[in-house]
């Protein structure tokens, strides 16, 4: 077992990869990229407790929709945060030089 870096944890932050909402094929939102992983995560535990009083509310009452409509916006934020931490935390397999080579442009 391999013991964490607490501090070395504390020290990560979000990429800003991660778009949500879209409107037209286009994204709308984006996660924002520098926010502390722990800060993140404690946002999207937030919007998940308000999507699921959300979702319970919509349960019991009937006559709107408001209340799923909230609660699927507030899910769709949270897994886009939960969604830019775990790229943050998931090692990318290393480039070859030959891989990094291919992707620049020729000298001229």
């Amino acid at each position: 077992m391999t013991k964490i870096d607490a501090s070395a944890i504390a020290e990560l932050k979000t990429i800003g990869f991660t778009p949500l909402i879209y409107c037209s094929d286009q994204a709308l939102f984006n996660v924002r990229a520098g926010v502390p992983i722990v800060d993140a995560l404690s946002q999207a535990s937030d919007l998940l407790f308000l999507a699921k009083s959300f979702t319970e509310d919509a349960a019991y009452i009937k006559d709107t929709d408001r209340h799923a409509w909230a609660a699927h916006y507030l899910t769709a934020m949270s897994k886009a945060v939960i969604d830019d931490v775990v790229k943050v935390l998931t090692p990318r397999p290393a480039r070859t030089k030959a891989e990094s080579e291919e992707e620049l442009p020729e000298s001229q």
